[in-house]
């Protein structure tokens, strides 16, 4: 089926002098590369391809995935009501209402280009580009953005994505604030994330400090809930394609569409196989206890100095309303209607 997709994309002619490549082959070098990581030079004993001929394969084969799936498995919601449709997914698998996505940034490493310098310098003391990513409740992204340089703050990563210039441009405009059930005060849709990001009127972001009163806390802990899956998205893509578990020894331009298509294709194979996301694989809870229990990608040992998350960032002043909606929401858990009966069991 990827085959079929791709094909006329990454087809060579013959000529008289000798055969070209068969997509099959083409696809199948590009699968091994993005699955096991190993060198050019390991894979030509198996494909009996020069590594010279397998890097430019691998680099074309990777456009060809990302730019024929993009459309239909990588699509970034457009319209209010996509946006409310993960939402309601949201507040029905997660018990978060007006999520309509969990936001998280990780470093690719990479092995330092030529004359960069320090421009893909991070504060892990290795070169890497970012990959930002926005996950809805059934673990698939529908929003990526590759490429922005190591050495970026943390809000600066945001800040230099698409997402973000299309949130304060209202290119994608999001639903109209309503009140969360049988409260009053309307509060806007917004992404769930970590203390890497800064708090506005479409993110929101736990209590900062330690010691917080238990309301504070529960709110941490349902917000932890619903951004879990992202965590899990990461978890399960370097998993899956251990290109992503070691420095990539690539130019940046061709780390960006090494990464692209692996987020293609961790959507694509979601929506048509029963075997990517198998039951143990993600982060479930126990029906009983509601305790977590680790998705197999835990267990793996993650290698030093790869796919590491964002800075945290500073903690910063934020607006009076921006702290209006948080609270808001952290009054809402606390009612009979926002509660899950086992919030309180976790906070002790």
């Amino acid at each position: 089926m990827l085959l079929d997709l791709i094909k006329h994309q990454i087809v060579k002619q013959d000529t008289q002098l000798r055969e070209a490549i068969p997509v099959h082959d083409r696809l199948m070098v590009t699968l091994r590369f993005l699955a096991s990581g190993d060198a050019y030079s390991s894979l030509q004993y198996l494909f009996r391809i020069p590594p010279c001929t397998i890097g430019r394969i691998v680099f074309e084969v990777c456009q060809a995935i990302y730019d024929n799936l993009k459309e239909k498995y990588l699509k970034c919601p457009s319209s209010t009501e996509e946006l409310k449709k993960c939402a309601n997914q949201f507040a029905l698998k997660w018990q978060f209402p007006h999520c309509f996505g969990a936001i998280d940034g990780k470093h690719i490493t990479i092995v330092a280009p030529q004359n960069s310098g320090s421009l893909y310098y991070n504060y892990k003391n290795t070169h890497s580009i970012v990959l930002m990513g926005v996950a809805d409740a059934n673990y698939k992204l529908i929003y990526v953005d590759v490429g922005c340089n190591g050495r970026i703050s943390d809000g600066g990563v945001f800040n230099n994505c698409s997402l973000h210039d299309a949130l304060e441009s209202k290119q994608l405009t999001l639903p109209e604030p309503e009140a969360l059930p049988q409260r009053h005060l309307p509060v806007p849709y917004i992404m769930v994330a970590d203390d890497a990001f800064a708090m506005t009127s479409y993110i929101l972001k736990p209590y900062g400090f330690r010691n917080q009163p238990a309301p504070n806390r529960i709110f941490n802990y349902r917000l932890s809930r619903a951004r879990r899956i992202i965590e899990n998205v990461f978890g399960i893509m370097s998993s899956k394609f251990r290109i992503l578990r070691k420095p990539i020894h690539l130019a940046p331009h061709k780390v960006k569409y090494v990464t692209l298509a692996t987020c293609a294709l961790h959507n694509f194979l979601i929506s048509t196989s029963n075997y990517y996301l198998c039951p143990g694989s993600v982060d479930s809870e126990n029906p009983i206890t509601r305790e977590i229990v680790n998705g197999e990608w835990r267990n793996e040992l993650q290698p030093e100095g790869t796919l590491f998350p964002l800075e945290r960032g500073r903690q910063r002043n934020y607006s009076i309303s921006q702290k209006d909606v948080r609270d808001e929401f952290r009054e809402y858990f606390m009612t009979t209607a926002g509660e899950v009966q086992w919030q309180y069991q976790f906070i002790c």
